[in-house]
Order: structure tokens, then sequence, then C-alpha cells
């Protein structure tokens, strides 16, 4: 009787150990167990390996650029909850933990040209991940500083004693799941011939937000952040739970949610010469049946394959 409870007591123990690890769980936060079971499939699951690809395998392959809108119903998975819960958060919280607080992951700044190509990643000079440059630098991608005037007690604003200049202090306005208004994502489809079909591989992903005037508080345009390397976020991705709207029970993560492609997204661009977004050479409508052009030529590329 005593060796049937050996396995469940394992479980329990290394699932609570796993989970003292990630940012969001329910047993290190909850002293009692908030649902009818242990629930373990996620927290303790590994990353399913891609299938072994090699260049020679490859017969074709194009490069594309999509935006994942997050005000459309199938991507609020990705945007709920606006508030971290004991079990389940937002996208933009699992990132800025994982780089924040357990600084598993590597974020890359664009640079002066806005590139996507992963060539600076934000790292501390000296090695030192704790040196208050390096930090300040960092939370730099995850907020705005902003500066406001130091008060007395009767609110009026205090005064350096030798320039006579308002003292100003600032603070950091950190960003939140509610300002996080779209991803974009890097991939390659391409044809493998091994396995005779078109697959799809997520290479970055990069949160976007509304640029606003500092001044004013108007909208200026959209900003992103900075860029992930996916099969980084991977390891992270695949131990936070995401929510199922058809069965509770049957929890998936964030890393299932992209391998099963359950988001909705347009093409923004594809590689050719110029490098150039559709929006460059297309607008409004037009800019969205281009897009459908490149989705519909992937997937007759797959059929025209077959006559090679």
């Amino acid at each position: 009787m005593v060796i049937k409870f050996i396995p469940l007591l394992i479980l329990l123990i290394s699932s609570t150990r796993f989970n003292a690890q990630s940012c969001y769980n329910n047993y290190a936060t909850c002293s009692v167990l908030d649902m009818g079971y242990i629930e373990e499939n996620v927290l303790t699951k590994r990353v399913i390996s891609y299938a072994h690809l090699s260049e020679r395998d490859v017969l074709w392959s194009k490069r594309v650029w999509r935006t994942i809108d997050l005000r459309e119903r199938m991507n609020h998975p990705l945007f709920y909850p606006e508030e971290p819960q004991s079990d389940r958060a937002a996208l933009w919280d699992i990132i800025k933990c994982s780089v924040l607080q357990e600084q598993s992951l590597t974020i890359y700044e664009l640079g002066d040209d806005f590139d996507d190509q992963f060539r600076f990643p934000v790292k501390p000079d000296n090695g030192n991940s704790n040196d208050p440059i390096f930090r300040k630098k960092l939370l730099s991608f995850f907020g705005e500083e902003q500066t406001f005037e130091v008060l007395d007690e009767n609110d009026e604003p205090m005064f350096d004693p030798e320039t006579g200049d308002v003292l100003l202090d600032t603070f950091l306005n950190e960003f939140t799941a509610r300002d996080i208004i779209r991803y974009e994502i890097k991939e390659d489809c391409f044809f493998d011939k091994q396995r005779s079909i078109i697959d799809t591989r997520i290479i970055g992903i990069s949160p976007v937000i509304y640029y606003t005037d500092p001044e004013t508080g108007d909208i200026m345009g959209l900003k992103n952040l900075f860029w992930l390397y996916f099969p980084e976020c991977r390891y992270i991705f695949q131990n936070h739970k995401v929510y199922n709207s058809r069965n509770d029970a049957m929890s998936m993560s964030f890393d299932d949610l992209f391998w099963k492609r359950q988001f909705s997204s347009y093409i923004t661009k594809e590689s050719n010469v110029g490098d150039r977004p559709i929006n460059s050479y297309k607008d409004g409508i037009d800019a969205l049946l281009e897009a459908e052009d490149i989705k519909k030529e992937i997937f007759i590329k797959e059929h025209d394959m077959w006559h090679y």
C-alpha cells in the first residue's frame, strides 16, 4: 500500500520544485490546492524537438513576416489575463518575468536600422547581470522613463537652493499586458523533401506597442520593443499554461499554441530583393489582397513540388 503512494509523492515534490522556478504558478502562491487534482502536464513537459532538417532536403523556402493582432478574438489567449494570476499570465508578463527576474531569455535590440537579425543582444559588458548600468538599460525596454516635479507637503514645487531650478525626479512607467497591441513574428516556410511537406518554423517574435508623444500623449505610430529568438523562447513557453476555450482539463502551453498555429495573423512582408514590406507599395485593401496572394502562393507551392 505504501508503494502505491510513492509515485504520487514524487510527482507532487517534483512539480512543486519546478513551479518554484516559474514566474507564475499555483503551488508557490497558494496554501491550498485550488482545483480537484494536481496539474502537472504543462508544468513538467519538455520541448518537442523539430524534425531533423539538412540543407540538401530543402527544395524551396520563403521567409515571411506576420502580424498577430491581439484585438482579434482568436488571439485573446495571448493577451489575457491583463493581470497575472497564480497559474496563468499573458504572454507579455511571461516574457517580462523571464528577462528581468529569471534572466532566462536574451532580448535583441533593433539598432539604428531597426533590423531583426539578432545582431545586438542586450548583455552586460562585464558579465555581471546585476550591474546597475546593465539593469537600467534592460528595464528601459520594458517601460518609459517619465519626469515629474518634486512637491512638498503642500503640493508646491520644490526648488534647488543653489540653482533655483525646480527639482525634478524620474520614474519608470512599466508596460503592462494592456499596452501590447500585437506581436510580429518572422518565420521560414520550406518544402522538406524527406517528409514531402511544406513546414513552417518561427525564427523570431517581437512585441509591439503604440508610440505616443511624451508631451501630448497622442499616438504617433507603432513601435517594436525588441526581438526574441523563438527557439530559445520555446524552453520558457513550454511550461506556461495558456487558456483553452474548449476544455479546461486539456491545458496547453504557449509553445503548443504556436506549434499548432492556433492564432490568427496576416502577412506583412515576404523576402524580396528590395527588402520592402507590403505597405511600402500597397495600401488598404490592396495590401490585404497582396498578403492573401503570398499565402496562396505558398499553399500552391506544396502541390507544385510534386512536378519537380
